[in-house]
């Protein structure tokens, strides 16, 4: 597994809701900072104050062996009630690239949650660079790591739900 080919890791949970109220929390960018322990907060720069493709976004992060450290992200795509994507970005190429997607079905929905590192380099770069021996281990650990982080997402929807 190297960084250049921007491995990506995704969760999807069948939850009994509608689009609706599933979409209504996905687009929720407060939603990872109460379920997920990396994204500390987040607010909107400028006058954004929703989900729309050019609206970004401050987040402010902690990670035990990382450290502290804020990144801005933009919204690259919206496909309303059913996926939106953004990029964290380091200048005009993303560092990771997240998505939400909603998947109607009869009785339920089916949400997705993705994250794919790169192109850009990143902090986990320079950890690479260190010790470039162990990249194929650093990348599977962060991506278990955002594993966890979006299965403690999906669970937060279904316990925001009721379900």
């Amino acid at each position: 597994m190297r960084y250049r080919d921007s491995p990506t890791v995704e969760v999807t949970e069948r939850i009994e809701t509608t689009p609706a109220a599933a979409w209504a929390l996905v687009t929720d960018i407060e939603l990872p900072t109460r379920h997920s322990p990396e994204l500390q907060s987040v607010a909107w720069v400028g006058d954004a104050d929703r989900v729309a493709v050019g609206n970004r976004f401050i987040g402010r992060n902690r990670h035990p062996r990382l450290g502290e450290w804020s990144t801005e992200s933009v919204i690259v795509e919206v496909e309303d009630e059913r996926r939106w994507v953004w990029q964290v970005t380091a200048g005009e190429l993303p560092v990771a690239t997240w998505g939400f997607e909603v998947d109607p079905g009869r009785d339920a929905v089916l949400v997705r949650q993705w994250g794919r590192l790169g192109s850009a380099p990143s902090g986990l770069s320079m950890v690479i660079a260190a010790t470039p021996e162990k990249e194929a281990r650093i990348i599977a650990r962060r991506l278990a790591e955002w594993e966890a982080g979006i299965r403690a997402n999906l669970a937060g929807i279904r316990a925001e739900l009721g379900c």
